[in-house]
């Protein structure tokens, strides 16, 4: 059973002691110099302190010594999560090399494979449950540095990774609540205090950004949420419930690769060309741009809750819709029909209708 008071205790630990430990990393990133400098391919104009992610990774840490959550995998993930911060911590000084940081990301899945967490079963309509066998460690591989990778790209303007890891965090709390999954509640409830707690000194405009070493502890530490969670859940479509909650930096990520490789360019290499980019390409202020991305995210959120357990009518529905928004969410942005928008420009026709025969 849960104890809803120690979830709320931690949750406000992990809110203020981030909130709080920010300062002190923040003079702590200005003193090593681990600044983010302003270039033709980013927003801001200031320079501005990186680092921030150590602030989550401690108010996680003090927060998780209070509700002391007991899980076998436990040492492998925390093992995990400090070469990641590591790693991430290194490219925010450094500026590394694409393959260094891949090299990181590789290690931190290596613990997790060891102590036996891996996605090893997906279930399949129609066909049940299958196992994968020794194509499950490719798949866990691949899953932890995708996802890792994935929130690491979207990345790009202030308070946008915090919000969106933030709001997928909540939907998997959500349905570890339902499905009576106790150490991912407590998991998911630790991120999404840290995560509060910092959000207040990175959103627009922001104070301090959370850098690679943020991104990076975030995008690991969902993908192994989702991992102890959503694909250990027994309904129809189990592998494609983490896959809707991240859906923004999951199809972001697919979208950039497409591009480069149909262009010829290196798909390590950062660009300006990602979702929230785009955006403000199309004329959304800074903070308009942000929060579109979260009012996606909030109802991507939500078609994975609905999708978690729902009936196979209902799950066929909620599969169709959010291919439906996805598409909208890209004609938004302008990722395809060359920048027409026919489905957004009939939603907006039909809402001017409707107002005027009001």
């Amino acid at each position: 059973m849960f104890n809803y008071v120690d979830l709320s205790v931690a949750f406000l630990i992990a809110l203020l002691s981030t909130y709080l430990l920010t300062y002190p990393v923040k003079k702590l990133a200005i003193k090593l110099k681990i600044m983010d400098f302003p270039n033709h391919r980013k927003i801001h104009k200031a320079i501005t302190p990186k680092l921030g992610g150590l602030a989550i990774f401690l108010g996680v840490i003090l927060a998780g010594l209070y509700l002391q959550p007991q899980h076998e995998h436990l040492p492998e993930i925390f093992l995990g999560a400090v070469v990641i911060l590591l790693t991430g911590a290194i490219d925010d000084k450094y500026q590394v090399r694409p393959v260094i940081k891949l090299t990181g990301q590789l290690i931190a899945a290596s613990f997790l494979i060891s102590s036996g967490l891996i996605i090893d079963k997906i279930t399949i309509p129609f066909f049940g449950m299958i196992d994968l066998g020794l194509v499950s460690v490719l798949v866990t591989v691949l899953w932890v540095v995708g996802i890792t990778n994935a929130i690491n790209l979207i990345d790009g303007l202030d308070g946008l990774a915090t919000g969106v890891s933030t709001i997928a965090l909540i939907s998997m709390f959500i349905m570890a609540i339902i499905d009576f999954q106790l150490v991912t509640a407590y998991i998911c409830i630790l991120l999404i205090g840290a995560n509060i707690g910092f959000l207040f000194h990175n959103f627009y405009p922001a104070k301090i950004y959370m850098g690679d070493t943020g991104s990076n502890f975030l995008g690991y530490s969902i993908a192994v949420v989702s991992m102890l969670g959503l694909f250990k859940n027994i309904t129809l479509f189990s592998f494609i419930i983490p896959v809707i909650v991240l859906a923004v930096p999951i199809f972001d990520t697919l979208f950039a690769i497409v591009r480069r490789a149909y262009n010829k360019e290196n798909i390590m290499l950062a660009d300006n060309k990602h979702i929230h980019y785009r955006l403000l390409n199309a004329g959304y202020s800074h903070r308009k741009s942000v929060l579109i991305i979260y009012a996606f995210s909030a109802l991507f959120g939500c078609m994975a809750i609905l999708f978690s357990n729902a009936k196979l009518y209902v799950t066929l529905l909620v599969a169709i819709l959010v291919l439906l928004i996805i598409h909208i969410f890209a004609e938004f942005a302008g990722l395809v029909l060359h920048g027409k928008r026919p489905v957004v420009d009939s939603i907006k026709k039909a809402t001017k209708k409707r107002k005027k025969n009001r």
